[in-house]
């Protein structure tokens, strides 16, 4: 009878030092392209086009697919969009050069994870997502000192949760509560999922780590998102018995979630994020015929907000990402979006068939967007990067899953 080998520790340290050594450049790129997302400096677009670069040398054949065809109907319109209706302003040009390689740099990437084995780069980005979370709590713990530890358990609005954030303590992640808040959210959960691919496991560790982050941010979004996708894959992995439990203590934890995290009370307050909110979503169906069917022009939000919502605020859109775009770039920009999305949904699931993982993957993403991306930014396209990487590993059975601390 065959024994197997043993793998005693310090092997084990050096099949990991190998797995290091032997990354490849577009590999190494990637990581780095994740981490530059985190840095004060914005160099992440140079990178993104280097690493992008790269992808392409190490891709054996590129495959357009339906996706990327919607995605380029969709940036050709925007540019177009841009040119035509040029405001004169540099954000406008920045926001639009961040567009192109923002998608430019999905198309490549997907390419690539597609043509490959990807399962050393799942383990290395393991220990990136890791390091990155840290060097956020870290940050968020900078900022709560700085305060005297008063927020420590939570804000009463989104102003005085908003004054946590100092520009002169700022050294990791975003300087604003919302885009950190959900920047949390998506590499976080990805991190959650990753012992799913590779162990069948769903860490316990890692939802409170994650979790103990997202609240520190004092941003709601996150912490809506985290508690929608992590539900979702307890509840698929645990036994009927367990999943009486779950909503017990759900429903125990319910009034502690709807006073300091979402602070219900003042959810419609005009001096709150949500109440914020629903101005502009009130003022985008209010004046609706406002709108041209073509479009208002790339980046025409302010203006629309500021003639028509209640009160403006002086947000760069409507904290909705399919409304923003309607509005912008009317029924051609909002169709083929909406197509884009639909067709990388359909490609996820073609690629490997789990289904239950997918839509735990898509449920963040999607919260996310109906409260505050333009759709474009570099979060979306990392985090459609990684839960492509991570759901397309293989196929796993939740049966199977195991609640690990």
């Amino acid at each position: 009878m065959n024994t197997p080998p043993i793998t005693l520790p310090n092997q084990t340290a050096t099949l990991e030092g190998n797995e290091w050594k032997a990354i490849s450049i577009a590999e190494s790129l990637f990581l780095i392209s994740l981490i530059s997302m985190f840095l004060p400096v914005k160099v992440y677009p140079v990178i993104f086009v280097i690493t992008s670069y790269f992808f392409y040398r190490e891709t054996p054949k590129l495959n357009f697919s339906k996706w990327s065809i919607a995605l380029a109907v969709f940036s050709t319109y925007a540019v177009l969009s841009y040119l035509i209706n040029y405001p004169g302003e540099p954000l406008a040009l920045t926001n639009i050069i961040k567009l192109v390689i923002n998608f430019f740099f999905l198309f490549f990437a997907i390419n690539w994870l597609g043509s490959r084995d990807n399962e050393s780069l799942i383990t290395k980005l393991d220990a990136v997502l890791f390091t990155v979370l840290t060097l956020s709590l870290i940050q968020l713990f900078i900022y709560h000192q700085a305060y005297d530890f008063t927020l420590i358990t939570g804000s009463d609005s989104s102003g005085q949760a908003s004054s946590l954030y100092r520009d002169s303590l700022y050294y990791w992640g975003l300087d604003d509560k919302n885009m950190f808040g959900a920047r949390i959210a998506l590499m976080g959960f990805s991190f959650i999922c990753i012992p799913l691919l590779l162990k069948n496991k769903l860490s316990i560790w890692r939802i409170v780590f994650v979790f103990l982050i997202a609240f520190l941010s004092l941003s709601r979004t996150p912490i809506v998102a985290l508690l929608l996708g992590v539900f979702f894959l307890i509840w698929i992995s645990v036994e009927k018995k367990w999943k009486i439990g779950l909503l017990v203590l759900v429903a125990i934890a319910l009034p502690f979630i709807l006073q300091k995290v979402i602070r219900v009370d003042s959810l419609t307050s005009s001096n709150d994020g949500m109440g914020i909110r629903l101005v502009y979503w009130k003022a985008f169906f209010k004046h609706f015929d406002a709108i041209s069917p073509l479009g208002n022009g790339f980046l025409s939000a302010p203006e629309f907000l500021g003639n028509y919502a209640d009160f403006y605020r002086e947000e760069p859109h409507i904290h909705n990402t399919f409304l923003t775009t309607y509005l912008e770039l009317g029924i051609v920009g909002f169709f083929s979006f909406l197509a884009f999305l639909v067709w990388f949904i359909k490609e996820c699931w073609r690629k490997a068939y789990n289904s239950k993982l997918w839509i735990a993957l898509f449920i963040p993403i999607l919260s996310i967007m109906m409260i505050l991306y333009s759709g474009y930014d570099n979060d979306v396209v990392m985090y459609l990067c990684l839960i492509y990487l991570i759901g397309s590993l293989r196929e796993i059975s939740f049966q199977n899953i195991k609640l690990s601390l």
